[in-house]
């Protein structure tokens, strides 16, 4: 056992370390959910074979021994016995075949649900927002469908096992009797040749099974090996090997500032990238020198403290660490936090801002006191007045990396002056490269970009508030709930329940019955005086004989099909359960569970989560204390006290590796979630080459899990030892009886007794306690899926009461006295907030961070239920109503653009309501016609998991022909184009407002310019409503608004409200 959690350890981390190597280029031929199951399932089944590998020489080496000490009892009529066995071997080898077969289409479409699992919970408010939950359901059950169709066929496989199992010494042994009484007339069954070759044929039951196991763990191996060596021998990044974009060539000054600007796909983050060697190398070479930090456009965050998050492994310096925090603004966020720094943060940064994310990414790159430092636009999340202090303390030629070399991707043109170099991007090339009155003096493309990127932009935000401490572990205590068993009995459906405890209870009554008959042949063989007339019974005995092992095999194969049937019920039944109430789920319940732990919740919804041939083993352990006791009455003395002292062993073992097993399970999901982590954020890990660090970190949270399987493996050795010596103790006495009974009994009583007793001692009593366990440990999982159903959902998704066709047909949106808050230990998000758009408006909103902003829209779609008041649209109360009529009718683009893998077209019209047409017409409008018709599969264009095959721009732009696509009245949007540069974001802006100028718009201002020219600007500050009215009135007041207007650099022209820099 050792050996095999060696060797798990090992793979495990051959995986982990192989994923942080990876080449992109392999990368996306492996997705996220694909890599987690090498290490999860294919680990696994590496470690359980290693476990099981004696057996290949073990089982044959015991068929082998009873074999030859049977042919000492019967002779050569052992031959027939052992001529059948042959004949099962090969049948075992084409079942292993085929098993293998299945186990490919098996972890096939498993890796296809996990993927789709991971990136709906990943992108989960996507699904929400535009109501397409019922849409992706379908899409997870219909790959559930096609894996539970293989573990049927799988089922059906195990119905042929389960005949083996229990058939083949009875067909071996009647075979072997057929042939002994026909080799010669002179044979006689006696008591002592018939009990011995009972209990030889039964120690051939266990390796007669495990044998085909092993052969079939054996073909799943070599699948896993397989998949294992593919992705261990995939291609590995080179640092030296850079991507050079059309002969792309510069020089970078140790110490300057370097600005990269351009267009969206214009090439500017796979500068940086090339720069870190994360691009395949075409020609051309690269030098660098020192260390790098890296902060990412969409900035990564760990699931862990915001101290832990800003340190990345590096000690803590008190004095240079409050400069870093005090330098990116992070001191007034801290205030706000339950625990200061030492605030725990979700997995993925869930429970803070866009902006906090990114300046505790630059945190990050900044205490790392690098040489090089890689900025892939981290000033384009935050407020204007954050990213002037961002600049000025950290970035520009005074702040705290002046010393340091720096290359800035921004779409920010007023930093550009005092960069001391700027380079230019354009579709893959350097258009143009200089300073930056040089760049101006040519006039050339630089000055119309200057000219396109004149308004300067503000940032206003997200306002998510922080939702405190995160939990990764619950803990379970006590002992299993009987309404988790009717839970279950109620899904496995109480028809095949009954029938499984009939063909279990039948199979069982006939394997007695068996024996009973041959003790009863062998008694009047002992008594009979006339052997002639014995003779010409004893073909009629045999045939009885045979009749009752042919009517066992027939309840085997029955109790076998409807436990699969059931099981399969079963397992359909809880994941569609699971992932309903998954879906029906609140928002805020993923920002506070790990992703990686409900995903783990959904790989353990199996086949069979109860194992009832558990009843099977219990109903024969009572039968054979019956057999015994109606041998020997006395043995019902020793029954009471053994079974007192093997009770309290269960008690103590069952209680004790419950929760060992809970532990490890817990302990399990850490891992994933790290190695899911690890995944997103391996460009940063390199970039600061932290590889190392994460690997320790990856071989701690890999070993706390297996301190607690291996401490479930020496629970059961403790328990075999305990059982094996009642065992003995059962056999001892059952011999002891038998002696002091003397000649009152007759021998072949004695040897059915003593056969029985050799059975329970060899392997039920041990086989009975350890499925107890395990049947509570999978309760465990049912219990955790249960949980699931209790957790408060959101409101119905259709509720009696929907709103009449076409509707909203205006567009008016009223709140009225509306109170909201995130939980309620925490304050009110929004406070008091009363407000009315008209129809076909156009409103703006702005507030600096914490304003209450992005909770406005929360509420509207009722991500977020209000706490008082009501929010009316078009005369419709929307908490009336269910929430897909109302989202369904509502229209966003939101902040982060989430991509699902899947072609372009799934991800424009993931429903299939439109035609290619229509798709063609909104990337048009867009501006990404040119772009998908570029590509070779153009609509089916395959799109890799989150997208990472896109730019974040285009990702952008992707959502928006999502939104153009939705004929609403009602469109919100969420700073949508924070991700763009200027000249797309006019063109943009120019298609929203032709595209949607029937509709009442909500707009979050990214940039002060996009909200300029809407009829009426909301002003929040800290969930109040602090000015409402027309931009041109609110800069006359010289309130909030036009303080934000002046911090922008924006001047409002009075007569035309044209845009102009300061």
């Amino acid at each position: 056992m050792l050996t095999a959690v060696k060797i798990k350890t090992a793979v495990v981390g051959l995986i982990y370390k192989k994923a942080l190597t990876l080449a992109n280029s392999s990368r996306r031929n492996y997705t996220t959910g694909e890599i987690v199951n090498l290490m999860s399932a294919d680990a696994q089944q590496l470690m359980e074979l290693t476990v099981n590998i004696n057996l290949l020489w073990s089982a044959p080496f015991q068929i082998i021994m009873a074999v030859i000490f049977l042919w000492k009892e019967l002779g050569p009529s052992v031959l027939a016995g052992v001529a059948l066995l042959l004949l099962v071997i090969p049948i075992n080898a084409l079942i292993a075949a085929k098993v293998k077969r299945l186990k490919k289409s098996l972890m096939k479409y498993s890796d296809q649900r996990v993927k789709l699992l991971s990136e709906m919970l990943h992108g989960i408010k996507i699904l929400k927002l535009y109501a397409w939950e019922p849409a992706y359901q379908r899409k997870v059950m219909s790959i559930r469908e096609c894996e539970v169709d293989v573990l049927k066929s799988s089922g059906y496989l195990t119905t042929y096992s389960m005949l083996t199992l229990t058939c083949i010494p009875f067909m071996v042994s009647l075979a072997t009797l057929g042939v002994f009484f026909h080799l010669d007339e002179e044979n006689v069954l006696t008591a002592t040749k018939v009990f011995t070759s009972i209990s030889l044929f039964n120690i051939l039951r266990l390796p007669l099974f495990d044998l085909p196991s092993v052969i079939s763990a054996v073909a799943q191996t070599k699948v896993s090996l397989s998949r294992l060596e593919d992705f261990l021998c995939a291609e590995d990044i080179n640092p030296k090997d850079l991507l050079f974009f059309n002969c792309l060539s510069i020089s970078i000054p140790e110490g300057s500032l370097v600005a990269v600007v351009g267009q969206v796909g214009s090439g500017k983050s796979s500068f940086l990238s090339a720069v870190l060697g994360e691009m395949e190398k075409l020609e051309g070479t690269v030098q660098r020198r020192g260390s790098v930090a890296y902060a990412s456009q969409q900035a990564w965050i760990q699931n862990d403290t915001l101290q832990e998050n800003i340190l990345f492994g590096a000690d803590l310096h008190r004095q240079y660490y409050e400069l870093v925090l005090e330098s990116c603004a992070l001191l007034p966020d801290l205030e706000q936090l339950p625990n200061g720094d030492q605030t725990e943060i979700g997995e993925r940064g869930v429970n803070i801002s866009g902006g906090q994310k990114q300046r505790v990414s630059l945190a990050r790159a900044v205490y790392s006191n690098a040489d090089l430092y890689l900025l892939d636009d981290p000033l384009s999340a935050v407020d204007v007045h954050v990213g002037k202090h961002l600049f000025e303390k950290i970035i520009g030629p005074s702040g705290l990396l002046k010393s340091k070399t720096r290359i800035l991707v921004t779409h920010n043109v007023t930093f550009l002056p005092h960069t001391d170099l700027i380079i230019v991007m354009e579709e893959g090339r350097i258009s143009q490269m200089g300073t930056y009155q040089e760049l101006v003096s040519k006039r050339a493309n630089f000055a119309e970009l200057i000219q396109v990127f004149s308004a300067d932009e503000t940032e206003c935000g997200q306002d998510q508030n922080f939702l405190g401490s995160y939990s990764l572990i619950k803990k379970r205590m006590g002992w299993m709930k009987m309404t988790v068993v009717l839970k279950y009995l109620q899904a496995f459906n109480w028809r095949w329940m009954w029938l499984t405890i009939a063909a279990y209870l039948g199979q069982n009554a006939l394997a007695i019955g068996q024996n009973l008959w041959l003790s009863t042949w062998t008694a009047e063989t002992a008594e009979v005086s006339d052997f002639t007339e014995w003779k010409q019974s004893q073909n009629y005995k045999l045939h009885i004989y045979g009749l009752l092992g042919v009517i066992q095999g027939l309840f085997v194969c029955c109790g076998a099909y409807v436990i699969t049937r059931g099981s399969l019920s079963a397992s359909r039944a809880l994941h569609h359960q699971l992932l309903d109430n998954v879906l029906h789920l609140p928002l805020q319940r993923f920002e506070t569970d790990p992703v990686g732990q409900i995903i783990n919740r959904f790989t353990k919804v199996k086949g069979k989560l109860v194992y009832f041939p558990f009843y099977e083993n219990e109903a024969y352990v009572i039968g054979t204390i019956l057999v015994i006791t109606s041998a020997s009455p006395l043995f019902i003395v020793v029954v009471i006290p053994l079974g007192y002292f093997y009770f309290t062993i269960q008690r103590y073992y069952i209680a004790s590796s419950r929760q060992i097993r809970r532990l490890a399970g817990a302990s399990h999901s850490p891992v994933i979630s790290h190695f899911s982590e690890t995944l997103v954020g391996r460009s940063t890990i390199r970039a600061f080459g932290h590889q190392e660090r994460f690997i320790r970190k990856n071989n701690d949270v890999v070993y706390e899990n297996l301190v607690y399987f291996y401490n479930n493996v020496i629970s059961n050795r403790w328990l075999c030892v305990r059982l094996e010596f009642l065992g003995n103790l059962m056999v001892f006495f059952a011999a002891l009886f038998v002696v002091l009974a003397g000649n009152t009994m007759s021998s072949s009583t004695v040897g059915l007794s003593i056969s029985y007793a050799l059975n329970v001692s060899n392997s039920s009593l041990n086989f009975w306690v350890r499925k107890a366990c395990e049947i509570e440990t999978n309760a465990v999982s049912i219990e955790r899926i249960c949980e699931y159903a209790k957790m408060d959902k959101e409101g119905p998704w259709i509720t009696s009461k929907r709103p009449p066709v076409g509707w909203p047909d205006r567009g008016i949106i009223k709140f009225v006295n509306y109170k909201a808050q995130y939980r309620k230990d925490l304050g009110l998000a929004l406070k008091d907030v009363s407000f009315q758009t008209q129809s076909k408006e156009k409103v703006g909103i702005v507030g600096r961070t914490g304003a209450g902003k992005s909770t406005l829209t929360n509420c509207l779609f009722r991500v977020l239920e209000g706490s008082e008041g009501k929010i009316v649209i078009d005369g419709i109360d929307i908490s009336t109503i269910g929430l897909h009529d109302l989202r369904g009718n509502l229209n966003i683009i939101p902040q982060d653009p989430i991509l699902f893998s899947g072609t372009l077209q799934s991800n424009l019209d993931p429903l299939g309501k439109h035609s290619d047409l229509e798709l063609w017409e909104v990337l048009e409008l867009c501006h990404l016609k040119d772009f998908v018709q570029s590509l070779p599969k153009k609509l089916l264009h395959e799109i890799s998991e989150g997208g990472e095959n896109l730019s974040v721009g285009q990702r952008q732009l992707v959502c928006l022909a999502r939104a153009l696509l939705r004929k609403t009245k009602i469109l919100v949007l969420d700073e949508a184009t924070a991700s763009v540069d200027m000249e797309t974001d006019n063109l943009v802006q120019s298609t929203i407002k032709r595209e949607f100028h029937n509709c009442t718009i909500l707009t979050i201002a990214h940039r002060l310019h996009t909200v300029m020219d809407s009829e009426r600007v909301l002003v929040l500050d800290t969930g109040r409503i602090l000015e409402y009215d027309t931009p041109h009135n609110l800069l006359q007041r010289k309130g909030a608004f036009s303080e934000m207007v002046a911090e922008a650099g924006i001047r409002r022209d009075k007569e035309n409200l044209g845009i102009n820099t300061s």
